[in-house]
């Protein structure tokens, strides 16, 4: 074999035509140079300091490749360019998440106090003479967000998986479960407002005008959170291997007990992360729950009697205020959501962890 073809040979096996190679820390050198000569612009230019990692992510993905075209060869120059703009449009995705979860915590966490997660908005308690005093709470918006959410909750699921129950295991080709898949995409769409004027229309025809309860809000946040546990219970339903439900049939098993006994305790990790992500995308809702069951500032623990406060109306009701300290009262309103999202996406994740089909030799 000549020379030729050992060097061939040996840059194949290595990933690369070529023998020589940058530096392991070249990103990094890039990246600093590229910040140094940014920060250096815009201290001569008078720039805002915001355009200085704008300026030093087009230097690095312009000058990282041309290093890497003149040291290594054609190919890799591409792949460090597609790896600069791919990490770039990371970064540029989580400015905004990391900038709104930093001002929520700075603004919201000093109002998150034991009076304020206690009490509602018309009595709050003095810690020096224990007296109920005029103040702000959240504790009705608290329960209210709960009450009616485990109320859209307990509508959504049993007609969700029913409904998915339908189109995998007994719909298959048939024209009304085309239509039904059809029908759930539409509703995925709709804006959330229309599924609260939906609530309104229907108790209005039923109880007259200006009734207004907590139900109502629960009928339309399940509008929203239907379609969402539909498709995502269909899906884990039809990744259970067909093996399964053909042994369960031959061992002379109604096709109902396999569904029951088989087919869902398979993918009920997978339906049970889709509720709770269906939860966590409705719970922040305001427009359904605004027109639907309106606002209070009292608590009220009754589904079916009156008007109640949820958290993002409480939040809507703060700003519109005006006043720096109901700024801050609705920035802790904020934060308090966004905690009991986080803690259902972690329940939903160990849920399925558990409940994940064991694999295994």
């Amino acid at each position: 074999m000549s020379a030729v073809d050992l060097d061939a040979d040996t840059g194949l096996r290595n990933g690369s035509f070529s023998h020589v190679s940058l530096p392991r820390y070249a990103s990094l050198l890039v990246v600093v140079i590229a910040l140094a000569l940014s920060a250096l612009l815009v201290l001569l230019l008078g720039w805002n300091w915001v355009a200085c990692p704008v300026v030093a992510a087009v230097l690095t993905v312009i000058a990282l490749p041309l290093w890497s075209a003149a040291v290594e060869n054609r190919r890799k120059a591409v792949d460090r360019l597609v790896t600069s703009l791919v990490w770039c449009a990371l970064l540029v995705a989580l400015v905004p998440l990391v900038w709104v979860l930093a001002q929520t915590v700075v603004k919201g966490a000093p109002e998150l106090t034991g009076s304020f997660l206690t009490h509602d908005m018309t009595q709050k308690l003095d810690p020096t003479t224990f007296k109920m005093l005029p103040g702000a709470g959240v504790a009705h918006a608290l329960v209210g967000t709960l009450l009616v959410t485990l109320g859209a909750t307990i509508i959504s699921v049993p007609i969700g998986l029913m409904t998915a129950v339908y189109l995998v295991e007994y719909g298959r080709g048939k024209l009304i479960a085309r239509w039904t898949t059809l029908l759930v995409d539409v509703m995925t769409g709709i804006p959330s407002i229309v599924a609260g004027l939906f609530a309104l229309a229907l108790f209005t025809v039923i109880s007259g005008v200006g009734t207004r309860f907590g139900l109502m809000g629960s009928i339309a946040l399940s509008l929203l959170m239907i379609p969402t546990v539909v498709r995502s219970a269909e899906e884990m339903m039809r990744l259970v291997p067909n093996d399964l439900r053909e042994a369960s049939y031959a061992l002379g098993v109604p096709k109902w007990r396999t569904i029951v006994k088989m087919v869902i305790p398979t993918a009920f990790g997978g339906i049970i992360t889709g509720v709770m992500l269906a939860v966590s995308r409705v719970i922040g809702e305001t427009a359904p729950l605004l027109v639907a069951i309106g606002s209070l500032d009292v608590m009220n623990t009754n589904l079916f009697s009156g008007r109640m406060q949820t958290l993002p109306v409480y939040i809507l009701n703060e700003y519109k205020k005006s006043t720096p300290h109901d700024y801050d009262l609705a920035w802790a309103g904020a934060l308090l959501l966004i905690l009991i999202v986080m803690i259902l996406n972690l329940i939903a994740r160990i849920v399925g962890k558990i409940f994940a089909p064991k694999t295994g030799r």
